[in-house]
């Protein structure tokens, strides 16, 4: 009788230091507090590129990952929040970047018109 007493204890010890395993797996994934800063001022920074009017799609994307990080921190879904505001970082630099060169070409748009405006000048003068 005590040995069947003694494996249902071993059991039980056993089944408990496995939910312990288990609860502490979870709990080891820390949350992504630097990563979701990070992520924001990545969206803050692409918003003041210009994202929204020249990269909607992308800033759009970005924001709506963004928000679901949000909603995964809040129910402490840590791995999903990380994942989803890295790929959120990723969108709003693509946003940054795509404003950024969209700008670029309108400048140089503006620049080469100046330029030919310089050059009639220049011929109608020399006639």
């Amino acid at each position: 009788m005590n040995g069947i007493h003694g494996d249902r204890w071993y059991r039980g010890i056993s089944a408990i230091a496995c939910a312990a395993v288990v609860i502490a797996g979870c709990a080891s994934i820390p949350a992504p507090t630097e990563q979701m800063a990070v992520s924001r001022s990545a969206l803050a920074n692409a918003a003041s590129a210009g994202g929204a009017e020249y990269a909607p799609v992308e800033m759009r994307a970005a924001q709506e990952k963004m928000d679901r990080a949000s909603r995964a921190m809040d129910k402490e879904e840590y791995e999903n929040a990380r994942r989803l505001a890295e790929e959120a970082q990723a969108d709003a630099r693509l946003a940054e970047k795509k404003a950024q060169s969209a700008k670029a070409q309108v400048a140089a748009s503006v620049t080469q018109d100046d330029l030919r405006v310089l050059r009639e000048e220049i011929n109608r003068k020399n006639k």
